[in-house]
């Protein structure tokens, strides 16, 4: 039994073990050669999750599902430990095993010094994806002990799909040991072989004789090539060679017939979608589309039922050679004719109606051809000679004498005979009326025929392929329902890959996928996309079905006392809960100091806060070729940037002053001015659209207020306007970003107030009036009035809008400069701050889509950079092309796929993807078999879970006017050029 448990059921843990079934000459090859392949390669340590250093983004959220963190290229892991444990009744025997009562006495072997412990370490495991408080959990312990039983002498790991066969041969073994000592004198059960495993009867004919065998199974190996869904790949795998043979008593021919005796209750396809490439040496996946059910009905395939089964068999087996005869014969109306172009038959009679019923209008092609000359005033129209020979001179035809009305324009008619005069279109040219009438007569009736033939065929094989759907739907056929639980889905070819698992929530009715640490909702449509086949690279590997009558398997356990469901950490026993608390206390412990941290942190920016500032200096001057860089701007540094704007409001303001004297500026009938204000208050109003009213109050009038007024009225007109997307007036002023965004009335006059209370003012006389009217004027602002927090925040999301312009600026020019390393970092910073801002407001950011297709755009062409390096075989080029996939591209992918609705975004990473599968069909040195191989895993890992990047790029500092400068250049030869489909 042990030999067969580790031969079967106990393969659905892993990966390529399921797709090879040792019953299979051309699989056991293909299984072969792909650990011969692998164990060749000398193993480089894989690339591994890093955990983010904020312990709330790794923080589980309320009662969704636990993740498996990736310990290096052990997603396989991930994928099958996960559709197990969602299955409750294999989770309550891994969580409940104890080990036996004797375990000192052990290890009796090396085997059982390993599956003892590993039983232990996949207890502790489950234990946490029951209780655990974080969003993912590390399985590195267990993935440990199964990796050191696979090293050989030379430390070389083995091929990945003898990992399943050691695991569940160590699970077998683990719970044999348990049965057998808790037998009491009869045989002992293994909870394992009767959870996964079933019997079938061959019956079958060898060389004449008769024969009958029981076996035992636990995956069923299926055959996908050739196949459009799963029931006939049970159907093919089911029979095996003449099956006639089977009912004749003479007869040489051999065949078999499989028929299930019984069934377990974890039903597990394998489906081999290998198959060794002979020429090549080395296998190659079909991506055949290969369609299964959510509920599958197995009756047709038990033994109990094969008498009705061999007379539906017979019956489809009538009808598909019927509807054979019947395509056939719509396929010669459908396609008429016997030459290389053939038609509609019913289009070939209208056609033909139709030219007769054609009636012949007569012209001469010359008369065609002078319609068809250019009209020119010099040259006027001619009648060639030949053609007046045939049709005789006529008075207004007289050709002309002049060299130029001799050119040769139609010297091809002068030179050939014309043809009598010809229909215009074709049309039968003698045909009488009665003629006419019967003909028309004969295709109306001929062609309705037709049409009502085909009409007639298309409706009997509609019929006789509803029929075939329906042979198996009446009431004895849907007794032995299997309900899918969980499908492994494999993306790669046949030595690399990345591999995850949709499960159904079966209280919750829905679909999860299990990818790694990420754990999604899902839907039917997605797993039909990725689990089919047939698009992308992605294909189901193993299919997981459960009986659904056994409602065990997926029940929740109950209080024995009370009839409660237990839930969460009342379903472990207590060491396991004692274990999961322990460790959710440490990661509480992790929660505790990152508070304290950021708690110290916001004390300090308070105290700082509260001290007075002292007058900037003034910067000092730049060196020339040594640009300035900052790390993040502050609000002092753009603060700078105003004081042009500044200074050209209080001029303006003086201005006017001059002109319309003192007594104008206090005018309320002049633009944008309410109703005369209270005496001793000075009012300045302008409607701010969708924010309220502005409001500044003083006790005197005079220029101050009306600089302010003035800045504040350009400012609004800007944020009014629609400009080309060249002049993003934002960058110009905060305040325009303010009112775009719709910032409380509070926060817009506190930043104004600001600009002109800046230090930087205070060069002369009046400049100091207006900065000391409004630093006045910010001090008589009660603390109540403004939340400084939030006034905090709206400065920091505008600090953050010009970073992201800035990131966008530079990534375009080193784009258009055709430098795509330097570019990509800019557009992945600039992309991911635009859409945080995005996330607050659609005017907080730009273009998502203009910075999506260039960011798209950069890794494509550093993809085919690297891959042209890779096909050069040079030593060094090939390393530079693999550090440009692994340094930049690889992290950059889970970018692109996070987001599943920007479809050309995918499409951009299968691109990527399939440039280097399609290697693995060449020949290539081995050095170079070697880096694509350790490479691919990376690669096609679709894990959406985004690694960490380097530290941003700095930037160098620009003031407003190189900013909106640089901004404005950029823009404009963008719009030269082709958007490339974006």
């Amino acid at each position: 039994m042990s030999d067969l448990v580790t031969e079967s059921v106990l393969c659905i843990f892993f990966s390529f073990g399921l797709l090879f079934s040792p019953s299979f000459y051309s699989q056991r090859v293909l299984e072969a050669s792909i650990a011969e392949n692998k164990a060749s390669l000398k193993r480089t340590h894989p690339e591994v999750w890093s955990d983010s250093p904020n312990p709330y983004d790794r923080k589980r959220q309320d009662n969704c599902p636990v993740g498996l963190k990736n310990v290096g290229n052990t997603c396989w892991f991930s994928a099958v430990i996960q559709s197990l444990f969602n299955l409750l009744e294999f989770r309550r025997l891994v969580l409940n095993f104890n080990p036996p009562a004797n375990a000192q006495d052990l290890p009796r072997n090396q085997k059982e010094h390993r599956n003892l412990p590993f039983m232990r370490e996949l207890r502790y495991l489950f234990a946490l994806l029951v209780g655990s408080k974080r969003k993912y959990v590390d399985p590195s312990r267990a993935v440990e002990i199964l990796k050191d039983a696979f090293k050989s002498n030379d430390s070389q790991q083995q091929d990945v799909s003898e990992f399943t066969h050691k695991l569940l041969d160590w699970l077998e073994d683990a719970f044999q040991i348990k049965a057998e000592e808790e037998r009491d004198g009869e045989k002992p059960k293994n909870p394992m072989v009767e959870l996964f495993y079933g019997r079938f009867l061959a019956v079958g004919v060898l060389e004449g004789k008769k024969f009958e065998n029981t076996e035992m199974f636990g995956q069923y190996p299926l055959q996908v090539n050739g196949f459009k869904d799963l029931h006939e790949c049970l159907e093919a795998a089911m029979i095996e060679g003449e099956i006639e043979s089977l009912h004749s008593e003479n007869s040489a021919k051999s065949g078999q017939e499989h028929w299930f005796t019984e069934l377990p209750p974890v039903l597990t396809f394998e489906l081999s979608r290998f198959e060794f490439n002979q020429a090549l040496g080395r296998p190659e996946k079909i991506h055949n589309k290969l369609e299964f059910p959510p509920i599958l009905y197995l009756d047709r395939y038990m033994h109990k039922n094969r008498e009705i089964t061999r007379i539906k068999r017979d019956e489809i087996k009538r009808l598909k050679e019927y509807l054979t005869v019947l395509q056939q014969r719509l396929e010669r109306y459908l396609s008429y004719g016997s030459g290389p172009k053939r038609f509609p038959l019913v289009d070939v009679l209208q056609y033909a109606l139709e030219f007769a019923s054609s009636k012949p209008v007569c012209t001469s092609p010359v008369d065609d051809l002078g319609a068809s000359a250019p009209s020119s005033g010099t040259l006027p129209a001619q009648t060639s000679p030949s053609t007046i020979d045939q049709q005789g001179p006529s008075s207004s035809d007289v050709p002309s004498t002049s060299p130029v009305q001799r050119s040769v324009i139609h010297k091809p008619f002068t030179q050939s005979r014309i043809p009598p005069d010809l229909p215009m279109h074709p049309a039968p040219r003698h045909i009488t009326e009665e003629e006419l009438s019967v003909l028309e007569g004969c295709l109306h009736r001929w062609r309705t025929e037709v049409e009502n033939d085909t009409r007639d065929l298309q409706e009997s094989i509609s019929r006789i392929h509803r029929t075939i759907e329906l042979m198996y739907s009446d009431k004895t056929m849907v007794q032995v329902p299997y309900r899918l639980h969980a499908v492994l889905v494999h993306e790669g070819q046949a030595n690399a890959g990345h591999y995850w698992a949709y499960i159904y929530d079966h209280h919750q009715n829905r679909w999860m996928k299990y990818n790694d640490i990420s754990v999604t909702k899902s839907t039917w449509e997605e797993l039909e996309r990725d689990s089919f086949g047939g698009y992308r690279n992605a294909s189901a590997y193993c299919l997981m079905y459960i009986n659904d009558k056994e409602q065990y398997l997926i029940q929740e356990e109950f209080n024995k006392e009370t009839g409660q469901i237990l839930l969460g950490m009342d379903t472990l026993p207590s060491d396991l809960r004692d274990y999961v608390k322990e460790d959710n206390k440490r990661f509480e412990k992790e929660l505790e100091e990152w508070d304290a941290e950021l708690a110290q942190k916001a004390q300090q920016e308070k105290l700082l806060s509260q001290i007075p500032r002292a007058p900037a200096p003034s910067p000092a001057p730049v060196q020339a070729g040594e640009p300035e860089y900052l790390e993040q701007p502050s609000r002092t540094d753009l603060s700078k940037h105003l004081k042009e704007d500044s200074v050209q409001a209080i001029n303006k303001a003086l201005a006017e002053q001059e002109d319309r004297g003192p007594e104008a500026i206090m005018d309320t009938s002049s633009d944008n001015a309410p109703a005369p204000p209270a005496p001793n208050q000075r009012v300045v109003e302008v409607a701010i659209p969708d924010v309220g009213t502005f409001v500044i109050e003083s006790e005197e009038g005079g220029y101050d207020d009306e600089a302010i007024k003035l800045e504040y009225a350009r400012l609004l007109k800007l944020a009014q306007e629609d400009p080309p997307p060249e002049c993003d007036y934002r960058l110009r002023h905060a305040i325009v970003y303010f009112i775009q965004n719709q910032a409380p009335k509070k926060i817009i006059e506190r930043t104004l107030l600001e600009q002109f209370g800046d230090h930087n003012l205070s060069f002369d006389e009046r400049c100091r009036n207006i900065m000391k009217v409004a630093q006045a004027k910010l001090e008589m602002i009660k603390p109540d009035e403004v939340n400084m927090e939030e006034y905090e925040r709206w400065h920091q999301d505008y600090r953050n809008f010009r970073e992201t312009t800035m990131f966008l600026m530079v990534g375009l020019e080193f784009f258009q400069k055709k430098s795509y390393m330097e570019a990509l970092l800019y557009l992945i910073y600039a992309y991911q701050n635009n859409k945080e801002l995005l996330s607050k407001g659609p005017y907080r950011g730009h273009d998502e889509e203009l910075i999506s297709h260039y960011r798209r755009e950069c890794l494509l062409k550093l993809n085919e950079h690297a891959a042209a390096l890779f096909e050069s075989g040079d030593d060094q080029e090939v390393n530079n092309g693999l550090i440009i996939m692994n340094e930049l591209i690889v992290p950059c992918l889970p970018l692109l796929l996070v987001d599943e609705m920007e479809e050309k975004d995918i499409v951009a990473v299968e691109d990527m993807r399939n440039r280097w599968c399609s290697y693995l069909g060449q020949e290539m040195e081995p050095n170079l078999q070697e880096k694509l191989t350790d490479f691919l895993p990376k690669l096609l890992d679709c894990s959406t879970e985004i690694k960490g990047f380097n530290d941003p790029p700095k930037l160098p500092s620009y003031s407003t006017h190189e900013l909106c400068e640089r901004y404005a250049r950029i823009m404009m030869s963008l719009s030269r050029t082709p958007a490339d489909g974006r």
